[in-house]
């Protein structure tokens, strides 16, 4: 988006160029800061979405999000209470709340018994000495 700033010499026509490219400029900034804050609101709603469940994001298509702010310094206001009002009406786009990944523990391992090449000669007697007993 680089345009060329035209030479000002005092004409008429040169302060009008620069005031509508001016104009042009703030339309776009009001343009980016509002894909801004849509962009900003629906990670909110994402994040919020995946805390309580929800199994299929598409169904964020189906919320108002007009009633979600963005305050003064950047924080999200409403997303909770409007995923928990959502929740609460359309249940079935739910599974299980979740607030971590469903991560699989490793396998359990029963105690390998130690070898006896790999005890102290004080090991092994105890070990032997045990063993003797239990027979």
């Amino acid at each position: 988006m680089t345009h060329d700033i035209p030479e000002a010499d005092g004409t008429s026509d040169d302060v009008e160029a620069l005031r509508a490219r001016a104009t042009d400029l703030e339309r776009q900034i009001r343009t980016l800061a509002e894909q801004a804050r849509t962009n900003l609101v629906m990670s909110e709603l994402k994040a919020e979405a995946v805390r309580a469940g929800m199994v299929d994001l598409d169904g964020l298509k189906l919320l108002d999000a007009s009633t979600v702010t963005v305050a003064d310094g950047g924080e999200v206001v409403g997303a909770g209470t409007l995923m928990e009002r959502f929740r609460r009406a359309k249940p079935w786009l739910f599974g299980a709340a979740s607030s971590t990944t469903t991560a699989v523990p490793p396998p359990s391992q029963s105690p390998r018994a130690k070898h006896a090449t790999d005890m102290t000669p004080e090991e092994y007697r105890a070990a032997r000495a045990a063993l003797v007993r239990r027979t």
